[in-house]
């Protein structure tokens, strides 16, 4: 496993295979991140064909336990959370890199 990518590094590659400048690369991923975030926030998937679907879901309140304390009990409040669903093309890709 390597390292994780940074935006620094997702701009650079960027501006290597298309030739745009750093500033413009990096305002082109600022605006997509924008969008992108508030598609999310506006309860919308984002579906990126043949790569993957980032879909919202809602996780119920449920009762928890405190590891310290396990006769304490603490409600969990329901929550939205980002789910990645891999897509067909990406998730072929995947398991060829993993037959190296």
């Amino acid at each position: 496993m390597g390292s994780n990518l940074t935006k620094k590094e997702i701009i650079e590659s960027v501006c290597k295979r298309t030739q745009v400048s750093r500033t413009a690369t990096g305002a082109m991923l600022d605006a997509v991140l924008a969008v992108v975030s508030q598609a999310i926030i506006d309860g919308r998937n984002i579906e990126l064909r043949n790569f993957g679907v980032f879909e919202q879901q809602v996780r119920k309140s449920r009762v928890g336990r405190n590891p310290n304390r396990p006769s304490d009990t603490v409600i969990i409040p329901e929550r939205r959370v980002i789910k990645f669903r891999v897509g067909k093309n990406l998730f072929i890709a995947l398991q060829n890199s993993n037959k190296k």
